[in-house]
Parts: structure tokens; C-alpha cells; sequence
């Protein structure tokens, strides 16, 4: 392969199949916080979609899933591996986060409906320290704490041949791969058995913003 036609991949390669509008909207959000307020502007769509980076781009708006997945793009195009980290529930949704280090520590960035599931600054030394932090926010409509196991954290740099960034099809290969992934318990299960529900002030200030069917 000669000089030119390497330089032609790198260039492919650095784009990731976006088209240089999506490219620069990316490229622009140059913090996690930055990729956080993007995503929180995203409109919050209920529906059984996977849509890819580019389509939420294109649509601006969706779920938690599809919120981690932008981040992800995001952090990658920064620089950083497209790692995310799934939250298991009880009686309740997983929730997804996008997962970014500094000076060794963990953070989070993720889309919620729910105020308190949203970013966290890089001060976690593991992650698992990182999901505790989101118990206290992490309920169901009935006041549960319902928070049970967090996952290692997983590389969709392993779904590229499958187009997670950019497919116009629904990326399903991606929570088919979050569910696969090691969990682990954040407590023994009897200590589960005996939580309190979430006080009302609480469960109210976590509802702030909270968008209804």
C-alpha cells in the first residue's frame, strides 16, 4: 500500500464512518461534560429502538441506551476507548452508562429520565465504586431501591463489524453484548431483602425534569 492510499485509510479510519457535519458535532463536545449536556438536550423517546450515533444524531433525541451509545462516539472521537458499563435492576430497566477515565479515576456519562442517573465526575477509583454511587438514585416508580449488579466494563470497539456507530438499522448487537458481560453483585442478597423504600423528598427531587409518556 503506498503513502497516499495509507493516508486515505487513516483519514476512513479517523472519521468512522460519519459524515463530516456528525464529525464536527463530535469533535466539538472536547469534554465529558460537554458530551453531558449534549446528550441531556437529546428529547427522551420511550420506544424499543438501538438506534446507532449517527441516527440519534440525525433525529436528536433518545433513550438511555442510544444517549450512552452518543457519548461513547463522542469519547471516542476525543480519544478515549467506547466503553460502557450496564446497571442492572430488580423491577426496573438496566441503565447504561458511558465510562471515561482521568488521572486513573472513573467517570460516568449517561441519558436518564431520572435527575440522579446522569454524569459523575472522574473521582471513582473502580467501578464498582462508580455504580455505588448511582444506588441512592436508582428506583422505580414505587419507591424501591432497585439497583442489584453492575457489569465490567465493555469495549464496542468489538462491534465495529457490526456498524454500532453508524448503521441506520437498530444496533441490537449492543445490548446483546451488555447483557452477556461479566455483573457482579453490588451486595448479598439478604441485605437487598431488608432495603427501605426511597423517603418522598427524595423520590420527588429525582423526578425533577422527569419526562411522562
Amino acid at each position: 500500500m503506498g503513502l497516499k492510499q495509507r493516508s486515505v485509510s487513516k483519514i476512513a479510519q479517523e472519521r468512522f464512518g460519519f459524515s463530516p457535519q456528525d464529525l464536527r458535532t463530535l469533535r466539538g463536545l472536547k469534554t465529558p461534560a460537554r458530551i453531558q449536556k449534549f446528550i441531556d438536550e437529546l428529547t427522551y423517546q420511550y420506544a424499543n429502538t438501538a438506534w446507532s450515533p449517527r441516527r440519534v444524531l440525525r433525529e436528536r433525541k433518545g433513550h438511555c441506551l442510544e444517549g450512552a451509545l452518543v457519548a461513547a462516539a463522542a469519547l471516542r472521537v476525543q480519544g478515549h476507548p467506547p466503553l460502557l458499563m450496564d446497571l442492572e435492576g430488580i423491577r426496573d430497566d438496566d441503565h447504561v452508562v458511558a465510562l471515561y477515565r482521568q488521572r486513573g479515576l472513573w467517570g460516568g456519562i449517561a441519558k436518564s429520565n431520572f435527575a440522579g442517573l446522569r454524569f459523575r465526575a472522574p473521582i471513582y477509583r473502580t467501578l464498582r465504586e462508580l455504580a455505588l454511587s448511582y444506588f441512592e438514585h436508582y428506583y422505580n416508580l414505587r419507591g424501591e431501591r432497585t439497583l442489584r449488579s453492575w457489569s465490567s466494563a465493555v469495549n464496542l470497539a468489538r462491534l465495529d463489524k457490526q456498524g454500532w456507530m453508524t448503521s441506520e438499522e437498530d444496533v441490537w448487537c449492543v445490548p446483546e453484548l451488555l447483557i452477556a458481560a461479566r455483573h457482579y453483585p453490588l451486595f448479598p442478597h439478604p441485605v437487598a431483602r431488608e432495603l427501605p423504600r426511597l423517603d418522598r423528598r427524595s423520590f420527588e427531587a429525582g423526578m425533577h425534569g422527569w419526562v411522562k409518556h
